[in-house]
């Protein structure tokens, strides 16, 4: 057979990367007041000595939770909900069955017990799966202050019929208190190859992951500005990590489930 015609990977992979960074340009400048305004609450939160916590239901949204949870440079009071449900790692079928349970985000929030006194970040690209959904009804049904991370244009373009949506077909930019548009286009993939019907390259744990971490740096920076210095995770890997972190382990320790 005679050869393909022969792709320019590198070029493919130099346009993932423009599409990458002009994704997190626009993240911070079209979403600088809904981060500012959720940094503002983190920090009275973490000043209060309360907890953060954060919840991605959806496969790779839990890798949004896990980004900031015990993470080297991440705010100690950040408590990851990290729920066995729609973890990838007991099978991806399952966990895409489970986020499309009416009900079961319900359960996941009343068995964290969150509360009125209690500060939740939900994060999932695409917004709308039954799951999330139900856990930001939950949560606000319980008084607590809610922050979502999800691409308005994906859940606004995305069908009422959409087999992953919550039967109220109702968007999680709508039911929270501070919404993040975190920009991820529909699909999520931004490459396209000539001859492949499909794109590649999925593009949303980038833009979770410099959503959250733009709002812990802006949280950190306003606790500063309080004359606060909140505990942050050194690398247990870097020379005194262990010692560093050791000097804050008792208090989060029995407070955050998963550490």
């Amino acid at each position: 057979m005679p050869d393909a015609t022969k792709i320019d990977v590198d070029a493919l992979c130099d346009s993932y990367l423009t599409s990458t960074q002009a994704l997190m340009h626009r993240i911070l400048a079209e979403e600088k007041a809904a981060l500012d305004g959720a940094a503002s609450k983190l920090a009275d939160q973490i000043a209060a000595d309360r907890l953060v916590h954060i919840f991605g239901p959806g496969g790779h949204s839990n890798l949004a939770a896990q980004e900031v949870f015990f993470r080297a440079g991440g705010l100690m009071h950040i408590s990851a909900i990290l729920d066995e449900g729609t973890l990838l790692s007991n099978g991806a079928l399952r966990s895409m069955a489970i986020e499309r349970t009416p009900g079961y985000g319900k359960i996941v929030i009343a068995n964290n017990r969150i509360d009125a006194n209690d500060l939740l970040i939900l994060i999932n690209a695409y917004g709308i799966n039954a799951a999330l959904i139900d856990a930001a009804l939950e949560a606000r049904h319980r008084g607590a202050f809610l922050i979502g991370i999800s691409s308005h244009e994906h859940a606004n373009k995305t069908s009422p019929d959409h087999p992953a949506r919550h039967p109220t077909k109702r968007n999680l930019h709508d039911l929270v208190d501070i919404a993040i548009d975190c920009k991820v286009p529909i699909g999520d993939a931004v490459v396209t190859i000539a001859g492949m019907s499909e794109n590649i390259a999925a593009i949303s744990t980038f833009a979770n992951a410099f959503a959250l971490n733009c709002l812990v740096i802006r949280t950190v920076a306003k606790l500063v500005e309080r004359g606060i210095e909140p505990p942050v995770w050194r690398s247990g890997n870097a020379p005194g990590g262990d010692e560093a972190n050791g000097r804050f382990i008792a208090n989060f320790q029995g407070r955050v489930k998963a550490l």
